[in-house]
């Protein structure tokens, strides 16, 4: 994941700033430290351990809380003395039972879309009679690609001569749908961020 004999712990003192992210979403967690040792347990356990310096000692985070965060991925910055955690967040990250430390809103920009995604998961085992979703869901991808289509129409007659609100509006229901029949076809919305890459990155080639 990391070789540890890499990073510069002596800069500040034996310990280095941890950015810990939502591998998902990349909503920014928390700022923690680690020393060596608590890397190592990290390292070890695939739980995210730091450094407390108001205890003086190393803390597995969700000692007490149960609020854990699974490490995905561990990045070094450029000056190997400060890393990038990308967790699996289960429960709050903030000891104010809130998602972040960074104040109570929930993932902005583009990780809004992967809490949709979430929910529109966790809708799929509801009963299609109370959830548009599971209904959705349960008819299969014909039925979602054809919302698609309707909401498609909708957005581009809203786009081409309605209000700003109302395009907006339209726009996140086409995006809604989408991603139900991402969904529905056992995709996800980061199949589409990938194609978007491999574009960018032939277009850096000279691919157009």
């Amino acid at each position: 994941m990391i070789d540890p004999d890499t990073l510069d712990f002596d800069k500040a003192g034996g310990l280095i700033p941890v950015v810990v992210q939502d591998a998902a979403t990349l909503q920014v967690l928390t700022l923690a430290y680690m020393d060596r040792a608590a890397l190592d347990e990290t390292i070890a356990s695939g739980e995210a351990t730091f450094f407390s310096r108001s205890r003086g000692g190393r803390w597995r985070k969700g000692e007490t809380s149960g609020d854990r965060l699974h490490v995905v991925a561990i990045t070094p910055d450029c000056d190997a003395d400060s890393l990038v955690l990308k967790v699996r967040p289960v429960g709050n990250a903030c000891h104010l039972n809130r998602i972040s430390c960074f104040g109570e809103e929930d993932a902005p920009g583009l990780g809004r879309i992967t809490r949709l995604e979430q929910t529109i998961a966790a809708r799929a085992a509801a009963d299609p009679a109370e959830s548009w979703t599971a209904r959705l869901l349960a008819e299969g991808p014909k039925r979602a690609a054809q919302k698609v289509g309707e909401e498609g129409v909708e957005t581009a007659l809203a786009g081409a001569c309605g209000p700003d609100e109302e395009l907006a509006s339209e726009a996140a229901d086409l995006v809604y749908h989408l991603l139900v029949l991402l969904r529905a076809r056992h995709m996800s919305f980061q199949d589409v961020l990938d194609v978007l890459a491999q574009r960018a990155q032939a277009a850096k080639h000279g691919g157009g």
